[in-house]
């Protein structure tokens, strides 16, 4: 069974290739300190105590993640069947939440998880549907059934018995030193050719109201939707990552230092803890969002091309998160983008321009995106391009040796 194996299909993010512009670990700074202090063992859970864990909420497996499931029925078939073979299956890793000792974040393993917990489900009512198997090529006479339904056939008894004493290996990091170091472990792994999302991290790490309702915004965007070509969420919760992304512009742009797991995480804490008082502005900002993602798409005349590069000749037809931080920041703000609705052409010229003609524009949106430097170049330098056009007025942020300004063009 390959690990948290996937089908795209068409439901792919136009991302750059390497994914420029998204948290890695130069966002973190770990000393082998941290290693040695944590513990982490290996145990052999059979897949009923898994199941155990997960039922009496052990493990935190919250019923919105089934909106981002990623695999098929067949795939979550297959893996029982392998279960039920004894076929070798990929470790689980767990972390041991810090004020809550036996309770556990999944780190890696959620597909695999999830897919136990709906296939021991027995309740139609349950909050995790009962999965009936499918597509199965070994054990063909299990196909159409729910593990209910195995359960009453007495022919089925050495299945039962196998599929639920079967070892699953889970390794369990327990006195972890602080966020960064689950980050670290978190970015190490690799599911296949998929690499992680560190915004599932972050989603379990902090809860609250706010980081609900960027999860529930993101899914019911349609805006958001086309940007990123999904027809469902997206199961490495990118899409709430850019919902986050812009909040941590819009609100907190001055306090930025280059690190962008710092102001993601700070971003979430801050508007959880806000959000009694700030929600309805939260909320009228997040329409914005929509607003500012579907005048861009118009702009550029695509979604396709919709926040990526200009290379002289053509867009590069690559989602970039740093093109899509520009946009939204000013075409966001309801006043300019009421202006610019007029002067589409002169806009998009004006972007191809800077793209051709500003060396220091175009490297903004390449490798070290995330810089002090690249980040207010590109935010100031577009900002003083629209006021140049609008007749409104443009705030533009700006970073110089003095620190972080505003000035009113």
């Amino acid at each position: 069974m390959p690990q948290e194996e996937i089908d795209l299909n068409d439901d792919q993010l136009f991302l750059d290739p390497e994914d420029i512009g998204s948290e890695d670990e130069d966002d973190i700074n770990q000393g082998i300190g941290s290693f040695t202090d944590a513990v982490i063992w290996g145990t052999d859970w059979t897949a009923e105590t898994v199941n155990n864990q997960l039922t009496r909420g052990n493990i935190d497996l919250f019923p919105k993640f089934q909106r981002r499931d990623a695999w098929s029925n067949k795939q979550k078939s297959r893996f029982i069947e392998s279960l039920i073979l004894g076929l070798p299956v990929p470790q689980i890793i767990l972390a041991e939440k810090k004020d809550k000792k036996g309770k556990y974040i999944v780190i890696d393993g959620k597909q695999r998880l999830l897919t136990i917990r709906k296939f021991f489900s027995e309740k139609e009512d349950d909050e995790f549907k009962p999965l009936r198997l499918g597509g199965l090529d070994i054990l063909t006479e299990l196909n159409g059934k729910t593990y209910k339904k195995i359960k009453e056939n007495s022919d089925f008894e050495n299945e039962v018995n196998s599929l639920e004493n079967q070892s699953i290996r889970t390794t369990i990091i327990k006195n972890w030193p602080n966020e960064e170091f689950l980050f670290t472990v978190f970015l190490r792994l690799n599911t296949g050719s998929i690499k992680l999302s560190p915004q599932e991290l972050r989603q379990a790490l902090h809860p609250g109201p706010f980081i609900d309702f960027a999860d529930e915004f993101s899914i019911s965007s349609n805006p958001i939707k086309e940007m990123l070509n999904l027809t469902k969420p997206d199961y490495r919760m990118r899409d709430v990552e850019i919902v986050i992304r812009y909040f941590a512009n819009k609100y907190f742009l001055s306090e930025y230092d280059g690190n962008l797991k710092k102001a993601f995480d700070s971003t979430v804490n801050r508007l959880n803890h806000s959000w009694v008082t700030d929600a309805s502005k939260i909320k009228k900002d997040a329409n914005n969002l929509d607003s500012a993602i579907s005048f861009t798409i118009e702009l550029f005349g695509s979604k396709k091309n919709a926040f990526s590069k200009w290379n002289g000749t053509e867009f590069q037809s690559n989602f970039n998160r740093a093109v899509f931080d520009i946009m939204v920041f000013y075409f966001s703000v309801p006043g300019i983008l009421e202006e610019a609705r007029g002067k589409k052409t002169e806009i998009l010229d004006k972007y191809k321009s800077l793209c051709v003609n500003d060396g220091d524009f175009r490297t903004s949106f390449e490798h070290t995106t995330k810089s002090i430097d690249n980040t207010f170049k590109r935010i100031t330098t577009w900002g003083e391009s629209l006021a140049e056009i609008l007749d409104t007025q443009v705030t533009i942020p700006t970073y110089d040796s003095n620190g972080y300004s505003e000035k009113k063009i």
